[in-house]
């Protein structure tokens, strides 16, 4: 359908998984995608698999020097600055008890502040180019209520819904439409480690939660990547210009709102 034709997109952590898949459908439909990620070798990797209109961008979301570069970079690049797509996480668990500093303000400076601050950088640049553009971020189905040993993730991405809906209200005079998706449990490699940290606070055998979320959504298996690109073409796109400061969920039926 090409509904992204001649479009500019910055997919944050898109080396691989969730972001990986969005950039795939956007260059299907039409854009040119930066693959921005903080590990730039992998990122190269995978714009060399996606294609000649996928290019990669070393971005650690922690640190504005670098987020403005890569905001200057995609400029040099593509022209301009149509689509953002937040997609940059981290995740962790720990009763309340035993959360330390350190995973505090980790999970805070890459789920929250990079989100905002590139965001920022990315309205402003869509700001100076006149046309409006639209900004995604990546929520989750946990910033939609609290789990006991998962408190600083699901705080994150509460944060991220809240951020959306302030951002959204404040940027759509400018055309500016920001919304976010509100991701169930997805399947990937990071389960891996997602799966062990729950072995170890939970005392179950390794594969034993990862089974055990996926046979609790109501469709009745864990999402993919794959199963959340529908919503993000949509939000890219003009088919989305009258939705303002919204999160959808995207979990097989784990949340309703």
């Amino acid at each position: 359908m090409n509904r992204l034709e001649g479009k500019s997109a910055l997919i944050t952590g898109a080396a691989r998984g969730i972001g990986r898949a969005f950039a795939q459908a956007y260059l299907k439909e039409g854009a040119t995608v930066a693959i921005a990620d903080i590990n730039i070798e992998r990122a190269r990797e995978t714009a060399e698999e996606l294609g000649e209109r996928a290019y990669a961008l070393a971005m650690d979301v922690t640190d504005q020097a670098s987020i403005d570069t890569a905001i200057t970079q995609v400029i040099a690049t593509a022209g301009k600055l149509d689509i953002l797509v937040n997609n940059a996480a981290l995740f962790d668990l720990a009763p309340i008890v035993e959360i330390s500093r350190e995973s505090y303000d980790r999970l805070f400076a890459i789920n929250v502040a990079g989100p905002l601050f590139t965001l920022q950088a990315a309205a402003r640049q869509m700001i100076a180019q006149g046309h409006g553009g639209k900004i995604i971020n990546m929520a989750s189905q946990a910033g939609r209520r609290g789990e006991a040993l998962v408190a600083v993730y699901c705080a994150t991405k509460a944060a991220v819904i809240s951020l959306t809906q302030s951002a959204g209200l404040d940027l759509i005079k400018h055309r500016i439409n920001v919304n976010a998706i509100a991701p169930g449990v997805v399947d990937g490699e990071h389960w891996e480690g997602v799966d062990a940290l729950f072995a170890h606070y939970e005392q179950r055998p390794l594969g034993e939660k990862k089974r055990l979320v996926g046979e609790a959504v109501p469709y009745g298996r864990m999402g993919t990547a794959e199963d959340l690109v529908g919503m993000a073409l949509f939000l890219a796109s003009s088919d989305s210009d009258f939705v303002v400061a919204q999160t959808y969920n995207v979990d097989g039926g784990n949340w309703m709102s």
